[in-house]
């Protein structure tokens, strides 16, 4: 980027800065620089050795990671670890992952500047030999031991699992590894011939599929801490020591509890160790397992170029930091939560602030103080400035310019692309400015000279001690133009479940003839010497049904709306029949009803509102945050209802957060261009206050008058509202049922906002319903739809779906630990001191005040409060209130928070007793976090004592998943999908729903509507098929009794050729080549899709006959029967009755033939039948 490097040489900097090197006068202190203006002076004096930024905070280190990226594609942030919660029980993996990646850039010198804050120049880290010495690298054509591998592996910190779902996972089945390493961006497999590397390939997490061939792979270790056998014995050696020692001494002082605690932590961390390798928390021991630690200073080669931003900050920070790490460690040793020796994890920030001094460093501050530590020899002063922004006013750039021109300034203007650039280099012209664009950045400019060029640069800066100027399109046009893209973060950032009907033994299940019983697993069962895998399900009575295994298809795990456990059906019995007829005559009523309605808006016409203005898409364009792809649909398909004459009646649904309410802004601000007022119900005074507060700000720049009313307004004010509203002096009104009452007189209504509908009752649904007569309305509701419901109701409202979760603010850092005080109130205090607040969840109603109270003689200076659902609700109002108005810091509440409240500033969350919650609710919770551009916190306490061992594992996996977010959308959806559904068909119907499951109830709305429509529904019917052929997965193909029932399912679905091709590859990708008894399985299925095709119910094999049966209501082409009777000469016999079909004689001599015989038979069948 020669055209904004070359002024600099102009300045005496880069020559005093290179004297002061040689003459050993470092460290040179450059003030006046700031913003942009400050990386590109750290890019002008950079060489081309490796540069470390150290700034005094994470924030501040990503924003400068974003904006260095301009001048260094090749710029990586290196996060610090969390001390304070180091010996959290589970941590994510992000932070280590990142970790890793930036190691792996030093080592494999790809990265040429890495930022990092002055917390993490503080860890002690294992020094980097030791993770150089332990990278695994996989060539082709290598030996391979893999019981050694699998050792090594471990103690690398990776996890073994049945396959790879995540990162720093490996799976061994047969001869294939896979492997998913931590600075990779997807797992690889690794197969061997014997015990030679046969190939080594990258593959999709999601299908298992394979991507591409590589010839070599490096695995970077899983853990910063590399632990085998020895290195665990001699650390724990010294553990046990310490341990004595320590104990002894609270013995000694008769602290009882603490020595009690101290033996039961180091007792686990020995189990764990021994028998995992690995172990919670093991991280506070680094001390006791290596004899030498370093810093992150150590890991940067020895010519580092060192770039310290704002070193008064800097080093307050790294005080700050070593003070709140100290004060938290005495009160935890005191109470016997440690040992001493895990006090010692932090060098102290003199020492690395001496080393960071005797090495090749610039200071940059915008004034100059007197530095206590770093003592500048040099000091050399650069101002810089602030470009004016220009907010479209184009006279006043074209008089800056001219200006600059004048006075022989250079001028850099950055586009965001090259049309634009041109573009703005024609109009310029057209103004008489010389100017011209060119896309070689590396053209030098003569005084006076003005390029445009292409290049995403936030924000510019002038320098007038070279006469440099840069603008970039942001300062003319104004700042929120620039959206922020986002990089798509690979899916491999969480588990999602991929069937939502993952079953596990145990499970409720509906068999459509059959009713409710329960999964009992895979059982392997040979009938007249053929074996076949069966599913067996258990009802009423202890009576067992056998399925094949092949015939999946015909259950659905059962889910109900409170998880409570539904009755067995008798087998054989008429219960279930009884229940589903209750059930099916339930479901003709609501069908009707809802094609009534849908049948008298379509008859009526309503206002169509005009094409989007000017204004309109101007006012789109100043959201911040980029839209979701689901966002951008909903939108486009909201106005095309507004345009056209139909009355809208949209339902929005999508998760919390997930942009519903931008939607509705965008058809409110549309409805106002227009001339129409709009009416935004919500079902709480606190949300009205909110969307309130929300639709003043994204409308602040334009003449709408938007008006609230609920409870907090006095008499007086909502009289003066509804007055202004009655003569249309108001253009949006937002509040609570309020809204619904009789007094209310609109001028001129033109469009209705109903938000979280599912919390209106039947009273206030009525009302509405007399409002929205003719008028457009739009609902948003939390509950997502799921989408066998969708499809049934596709055709009654329209609706636009939400799921794809917005582009993350920024990830929540989860959690799990012991119940622990003193870590509550590290917690707290930690999130007040940046301004911020607290949520602490506690789910019992009656102790819900003593544990406030509790909490506030804890931490006397800190403002607690408490919240639940039993309160009056102006109470409740009066809390969230307060809280939302920063008067109180830690708010004690029940889990009503769960549902729709948006606080920014909270962005800590405790949860208390973690492990009596479900998945889904955890995830709903935390959600409440880390709605702003600030890390959120959720602490995850549980007591350890209490948890049982089985389950305990189980949560804490699920934890895990859940810790890396990506999966919770996927957990929740499961009880949400049955929840949402009973909300949307109204109360009485959840009760049926869960009488009969809930897929089923959903199969029988659709078939009621379609027939309320008028609209035939095929006649179904299923097509099995019994010949005497092994067709099943050996348990030695596949292991995992999920995986299994997955491929069932999969490979019931082939249809074609090309499926089976498809199914093939992908089984001898994943498991290698399938056996006989697989190919039979799916080749019976393919004949089971022609027979299906051919209207063929049956196909069984007796005594070397055939016996085919067709399906009810078949018709046979007579003219042709006689053809096929002769083919077959005399060995067929057509059978009549209810059910007519064919006796064929065949013999099974090879089963090839067979098939092949069978499989043409199939087709003159086909041939026969009139569609």
């Amino acid at each position: 980027m020669e055209c904004l490097r070359a002024p600099f040489r102009l300045s005496d900097i880069g020559e005093q800065y290179r004297v002061a090197k040689e003459k050993g006068k470092m460290p040179v202190e450059v003030t006046g620089t700031d913003g942009y203006a400050r990386y590109y002076t750290m890019d002008c004096l950079g060489t081309d050795r490796v540069k470390l930024i150290v700034t005094y905070n994470e924030d501040r280190a990503k924003e400068i990671v974003d904006a260095y990226a301009f001048f260094d594609r090749n710029v990586m942030y290196y996060p610090a670890k969390d001390v304070l919660f180091y010996n959290a029980d589970i941590h994510g993996h992000t932070i280590l992952r990142q970790r890793m990646e930036v190691v792996k850039g030093i080592l494999e010198q790809t990265v040429s500047t890495v930022v990092v804050s002055v917390d993490a120049l503080l860890n002690k880290l294992v020094p980097l030999e030791e993770i150089q010495k332990n990278i695994v690298t996989f060539r082709l054509g290598e030996t391979l031991d893999l019981e050694k591998m699998k050792k090594k592996l471990v103690s690398l910190g990776y996890e073994r699992n049945d396959w790879v779902d995540g990162v720093g996972q490996f799976a061994i089945r047969g001869g294939i590894l896979d492997i998913f390493p931590m600075s990779s961006e997807c797992p690889y497999r690794i197969e061997l011939w014997g015990e030679d590397i046969d190939s080594i390939r990258s593959f999709d997490v999601e299908s298992q599929r394979s991507i591409e061939n590589v010839e070599e792979l490096s695995v970077y270790p899983a853990a910063e801490m590399i632990l085998d056998e020895d290195r665990v014995q001699t650390g724990l050696k010294k553990i046990q020591k310490e341990h004595k020692a320590y104990a002894k001494q609270l013995k000694a002082q008769f602290k009882t509890e603490e020595y009690a605690r101290i033996n039961r932590a180091v007792e686990a961390l020995k189990e764990e160790l021994s028998c995992f390798h690995s172990a919670m928390g093991v991280d506070g021991y680094i001390g006791s397992f290596y004899e030498t630690l370093d810093s992150f200073l150590s890991y940067m080669p020895q010519s580092v170029q060192i770039f310290i931003d704002e070193p008064e900050r800097v080093l307050s920070r790294a005080e700050a930091c070593q003070i709140e790490f100290r004060e938290s460690m005495v009160s935890r040793l005191e109470g016997g939560y440690m040992l001493p020796s895990q006090a010692d994890i932090l060098f102290d920030y003199k020492e690395i602030a001496g080393k960071i001094a005797g090495k090749d460093t610039i200071l940059f501050s915008i004034l100059a103080k007197e530095e206590s530590i770093f003592e500048p020899k040099t000091k050399v002063a650069f101002e810089t400035k602030m470009v004016p922004t220009y907010r479209h006013n184009f006279e006043m750039l074209l008089k800056d310019i001219r200006r600059w021109k004048q006075e022989e300034y250079r001028i850099v203007l950055f586009c965001p692309s090259a049309t634009r650039g041109e573009r703005f280099a024609d109009n310029l012209r057209n103004q008489d400015v010389n100017c011209f664009f060119s896309d070689d950045k590396d053209r030098i400019l003569a005084a006076s000279e003005m390029m445009i060029t292409s290049g995403r640069l936030k924000s510019g800066f002038s320098v007038p001690q070279i006469k440099l100027v840069v603008l970039t399109e942001g300062d003319i046009f104004g700042q929120k133009k620039t959206k922020k893209r986002i990089k798509r973060k690979p899916l491999y950032s969480g588990e999602k479940i991929n069937s939502f009907d993952d079953l596990n033994i145990g499970d409720y299940v509906v068999h459509e003839k059959h009713g409710l019983g329960i999964y009992r697993g895979i059982e392997k069962i040979e009938v007249d010497q053929v074996t076949k895998d069966y599913i067996s399900i258990e009802y009423s009575g202890g009576s067992k049904l056998f399925i094949l295994a092949s015939q999946l298809d015909l259950i659905q795990k059962y889910a109900s709306k409170d998880s409570r456990r539904p009755k067995l059906n008798k087998l054989g019995g008429n219960e279930w029949e009884k229940t589903k007829s209750k059930v099916r005559g339930q479901v003709n009523v609501i069908a009707k009803e809802l094609v009534e309605l849908y049948a008298i808006r379509q008859s009526k016409q309503g206002y169509a509102f005009s094409e989007d203005t000017i204004w309109q898409k101007e006012f789109e364009e100043m959201f911040p945050y980029e839209e979701t792809d689901d966002q951008l649909r909903a939108i486009s398909e909201t106005k095309k209802d507004m345009q056209s004459t139909k009355i809208m009646d949209r339902l929005i649904c999508g998760d919390v957060g997930y942009g519903k309410t931008e939607v509705a802004i965008r058809a409110a601000f549309k409805a106002v261009q227009d001339g129409k007022q709009v009416a935004y119900l919500v079902p709480t005074t606190i949300l009205a206050q909110q969307h309130y507060n929300t639709f003043k700000e994204r409308m602040q720049d334009y003449p709408i008058e938007i008006g609230v009313l609920s409870r907090f307004l006095s008499a007086k004010e909502q009289r003066q509202t509804l007055d202004k509203l009655k003569k249309g002096q108001v253009d949006i009104i937002i509040g609570t049922h309020r809204l619904l009452s009789k007094d209310l007189d609109y001028s001129n209504l033109g469009l209705l906002i109903i938000d979280e509908e599912q919390r209106f009752g039947v009273t206030h649904k009525e009302k509405i319903k007399q409002i929205k007569k003719d008028v457009d309305v739009l609902t948003l509701t939390a509950t997502p739809i799921p989408r066998t419901l969708h499809m049934s109701l596709i055709g009654i409202r329209d609706m636009s779906l939400l799921e794809e979760p917005p582009v993350d603010r920024k990830a929540i850092q989860t959690y799990v630990l012991e119940y622990n005080p003193e870590l509550i109130k590290e917690a707290v205090s930690r999130e007040l001191a940046r301004g911020g607040q607290v949520y602490y969840v506690y789910n019992r109603v009656n102790t819900i005040a003593d544990v406030a109270a509790d909490l506030a003689k804890m931490m006397p200076d800190v403002r607690v409060s408490y919240a639940h659902g039993q309160m009056k609700e102006k109470e409740l109002e009066d809390v969230m209130m307060a809280f939302i108005n920063k008067e109180i810091d830690v708010l004690v509440t029940t889990t009503i928070i769960e549902t729709g409240l948006d606080i920014s500033n909270a962005n800590t969350m405790i949860i208390h007793d973690a492990e009596n919650y479900g998945l889904s609710q955890l995830y709903q919770l935390r959600g409440r976090v880390g709605r702003s551009n600030k890390t959120a916190y959720a602490f995850l306490m549980y007591r350890r004592d209490k948890m049982l061992k089985e389950t305990a594992e189980k949560r804490l996996k699920a934890i895990r998943e859940f810790t890396d977010l990506g999966s919770g959308f996927k957990i929740a959806m499961r009880d949400l999908e049955i929840r949402g559904a009973g909300n949307l068909l109204g109360e009485d119907q959840s009760g049926h729903m869960a009488a009969v499951g809930y897929d089923l109830y959903c199969k029988m709305l659709n078939d009621a509507i379609l027939r309320q429509k008028g609209e035939k529904k095929e006649e179904t019917f299923t097509t099995s098929i019994e010949i005497p052929v092994d067709a099943y997965i050996p348990a030695t193909y596949v292991k995992n009794e999920m995986t299994k029932l997955e491929l069932y399912k999969r490979i019931s679905g082939i249809w074609t050729q090309e499926d089976y091709e498809d199914m093939l590859d992908e089984l001898t990708d994943r498991f290698g080549e399938p056996p006989t008894e697989v190919l039979h399985l799916m080749t019976i299925a393919k004949l089971k899709a022609q027979a299906h095709d051919a209207y063929i119910a049956s196909i069984t094999y007796k005594d070397d006959k055939v016996h085919i049966e067709m399906a009810q209501g078949v018709r046979v082409k007579m003219e042709d029967l006689d053809g096929f009777i002769t083919k077959y000469q005399n060995n067929i016999r057509v059978v009549n009755g209810e059910n007519p079909g064919f006796v064929i004689d065949l013999e099974k001599k090879s089963l090839k033939k067979f098939i092949d015989q069978l499989s043409s038979i199939i087709q003159d069948i086909d041939a026969l039948i009139e569609k």
